[in-house]
């Protein structure tokens, strides 16, 4: 490895393994050698190792007690849970160095817990449960630790409107007219009740002596307190050796910021401690909400931690507020607060089972990474928390650092790491390794350099008119054709600045990396753009800079394939009709296309619709792109004209769509695998020929002379049909009748019979005889 720097400084630049040799005399034979090489190269080519430069990124550890533990009996100063406590990084621009961070959560920490309770009218219930919590916080406190202090503060929200009632009637008291409550406290921002305190009983009695409040909107003005109650250090009482717990319940959801603008409020939240003297938040109506990027950043500043106490059904909202807020926890307070003192304990609990690094005043120049190894003993890459601990676990975390650039001479630079909520932090300054020693024995008007020039690392610059590796070369007389000779254009280096002029011709340095030549060793074989470290992505050759390409690859470092096997849709198009095939991905062109093959398009038209406008406009300059004189640059499909379409290829698409003259026209469409579309088209729409008019009035005629003849037949079948069932219905009937003319009771026979007995008077013989 070489580079074509000119000074120490440059080549330092170039790659964190780049040495510079000031040695004098290197370099001097036939061929000349770069200063600027690998360290092993540099000592082959016979560079002495006390005149090599090549600082190195390292860490020096300035202080390091060791952590605190249950079995040392820490009190509260001497207490230490993160080690080293402080370092001092040297770093080179683009090489690592890398340090161990350990953190051990120790046993019996002091607690200072901040209780904050929204007062609002809702919290009626709520207030009444925590009336003896002190009591009974301190006793399941206790089993954590020995020393713990207790505080008091409440909030509604801002005292006007359209926050709270500001009429005259509600002044004293907002619940005037509400029979359920008939009275409350005037609405207020924030209010410090009780600093904190070892004596529980006091918060006890603050807590009697409190009484609800009435807001017109459902959000609350628990924001303003969070900040208050963080800031206000003094005159909250947060003691710097302990942790710090704000507890925030409330059953709604609070007013964020910009929210302050509905009430005439414009000024931001200049993030400072507003309470007067009577303990309560004079600011409420004079600045906006504090915005959520404001709380995080003094809850961190002030090592506490937000638990958010909150109903189920904000739960989701308060969870999204802990992602945006380091340190926060979220848990669900019940409707009258009865479980507020285990969730607390249950919120203690998994805060101090978590160990998580933040980094304050983070340079822009430097990179930092972070891998976590936990109980496990894991390394976790790109992690820098870990959960699921017991106290008195130790952790550690590897921090790799790496500087970007250079800063200005005389810059200092340095951050800070330390676990969010712990006092412990590790401090951590940077000096960056840009400068060379041997620049502490530059020579202005040295000899080496004709008396003409600065000698600096092994190198001359030389005064104005004077050139060459010793300023040998006075321009003048000579100076046009030493400038032809050595610079490629005017204002250009000698040489490109990678190698030396000699006898009005440039000598290129070896490189390492490759060849350097031409006249002005302009051109190597190394310079060419990467992919993945690799020159022209191994698909092609560097000359002079510019890769050329393998067959098959294109782009400037030939990372960019031309297979488009991988753009293939399920339908077999290139990108489903709807983009290109760009480095074997597809890129959508059509708006609302997406997808790998931008098979996915909602509101795309079909493809028939596409193509209707380009056979349109390239066929008959009609159609939207003939209006938008678009058609050459967005239609560049071929179209094939025929006299008849055929439709035997399985591979097309048979399109059609009706014209302004009624007409229609008929097309076809093939994609071929280069994305490239054919379009068959009729060349002339299909236009239907006009009617005979006598045929249609006979076809009129004799439609109407069939229908009527219908119509009567049909006639004529009901009646018929209607008087056969009525003779069916007489003979019927008349079958059925009781009566016929033979047994008529009023018709009598013209004879009738009469019986007449005679008897004629004979011997021997009687006669009887009947007379009609």
């Amino acid at each position: 490895m070489s580079g074509s720097s000119t000074s120490c400084e440059e080549c330092l630049l170039i790659h964190p393994s780049c040495a510079w040799c000031a040695q004098e005399d290197f370099g001097r034979s036939r061929t000349l050698t770069s200063r600027c090489d690998l360290s092993q190269n540099l000592l082959k080519r016979g560079c002495d190792p006390q005149f090599i430069e090549n600082p190195r990124s390292g860490t020096s550890v300035l202080k390091s007690e060791p952590l605190s533990s249950k079995d040392s009996g820490p009190t509260q100063y001497s207490v230490i849970q993160i080690q080293p406590q402080k370092i001092s990084l040297s770093l080179r621009p683009g090489d690592q160095t890398s340090f161990e961070v350990q953190v051990r959560p120790v046993e019996d920490y002091p607690v200072d817990l901040y209780y904050l309770m929204d007062l609002s009218l809702s919290m009626k219930d709520d207030l009444d449960t925590i009336r003896n919590l002190g009591t009974k916080l301190a006793e399941e406190m206790k089993k954590l630790t020995s020393n713990f202090r207790l505080g008091f503060g409440s909030f509604v929200d801002k005292n006007m409107s359209p926050f709270s009632y500001t009429a005259p009637k509600y002044h004293e008291n907002p619940c005037n007219g509400y029979k359920l409550f008939p009275k409350c406290v005037p609405s207020f921002g924030f209010r410090h009740l009780l600093s904190l305190t070892d004596k529980v009983d006091r918060f006890n009695e603050e807590v009697q002596k409190q009484m609800v409040s009435r807001n017109r909107d459902a959000p609350e003005g628990g924001f303003d307190a969070i900040l208050q109650a963080a800031v206000c250090n003094k005159r909250i009482g947060w003691r710097k050796e302990a942790y710090h717990l704000l507890v925030f319940a409330t059953d709604d959801v609070p007013h964020l910021a910009l929210d302050g603008k509905l009430g005439g409020l414009v000024h931001p939240h200049d993030g400072m401690c507003h309470l007067n003297d009577n303990n309560e938040y004079s600011a409420s109506t004079k600045m906006d909400y504090p915005s959520l990027a404001l709380l995080g950043e003094k809850l961190a500043e002030n090592n506490i931690f937000l638990i958010f106490a909150v109903a189920k059904r904000h739960y989701v909202i308060y969870k999204n507020f802990t992602a945006l807020i380091p340190g926060t926890t979220v848990e669900i307070l019940d409707q009258d607060s009865k479980n507020i003192i285990q969730l607390i304990v249950n919120a203690y609990n998994n805060i101090r089972s978590k160990v998580e690094l933040t980094v304050w005043d983070h340079p822009e120049d430097l990179n930092l990474a972070f891998t976590a190894t936990c109980q496990d003993g894991q390394p976790l890459p790109g992690l820098r928390k870990c959960a699921d601990l017991k106290i008195g676990d130790t952790v550690s975390f590897n921090v790799t650092v790496e500087a970007r650039s250079c800063p200005a001479p005389g810059t200092q630079r340095s951050f800070t790491i330390k676990p969010v909520g712990f006092k412990d932090l590790l401090e951590v300054s940077v000096d960056y390794s840009c400068s060379c020693k041997c620049t502490t024995h530059t020579r202005a008007n040295s000899s080496r350099c004709s008396s003409v020039g600065t000698y600096s690392c092994g190198t001359c610059h030389c005064e104005p008119g004077y050139l060459g590796a010793r300023c040998e070369c006075q321009e003048g007389d000579t100076a046009s054709s030493y400038m032809s000779a050595c610079r490629e254009a005017e204002g250009k280096q000698v040489c490109s600045g990678r190698g030396e002029c000699s006898c009005n011709q440039c000598l290129c340095y070896e490189s390492e990396f490759g060849k350097i030549y031409g006249s002005f060793c302009e051109c190597d074989d190394f310079s060419c753009a990467r992919h993945k470290g690799i020159l022209c992505s191994g698909h092609g050759e560097c000359n002079c800079g510019e890769c050329k390409c393998h067959a098959g690859y294109i782009g400037d470092n030939c990372n960019c394939s031309t297979e488009t096997s991988t753009c293939v849709s399920d339908d077999g198009q290139i990108c489903s009709g709807r983009g290109s095939c760009v480095c074997g991905r597809c890129q959508c062109t059509e708006p609302g296309a997406f997808g790998d093959t931008c098979e996915k398009c909602p509101t795309c038209p079909d493809a028939c619709g596409t193509k209707r406008e380009c056979i349109e406009c390239r066929l008959f300059n009609s159609g939207r792109l003939a209006d938008n004189q678009t058609c050459q640059r967005m239609c560049k499909d071929e179209i094939i004209t025929v006299d008849t379409l055929k439709l035997d290829d399985p591979d097309s698409v048979l399109c059609l769509y009706k014209t302004e003259n009624d007409c229609v026209m008929k097309f076809t469409y093939t994609e071929h695998a280069n994305g490239q579309s054919i379009l068959t088209a009729l060349q002339e729409p299909e236009c239907a020929s006009a009617p005979d008019a006598l045929t249609v009035l006979l076809a009129v005629v004799g439609s109407i002379l069939l229908v009527g003849i219908i119509l009567l037949a049909a006639w004529k079948l009901v009646i018929t049909i209607h008087d056969r069932r009525e003779f069916a219905r007489f003979q019927s009937a008349r079958s059925r009748a009781r009566y016929e003319m033979a047994s008529n009771p009023l018709y009598k026979q013209p004879i009738s019979t009469h019986f007449v007995e005679t008897i004629f008077d004979m011997p021997s013989k009687s006669y009887n005889g009947v007379v009609h």
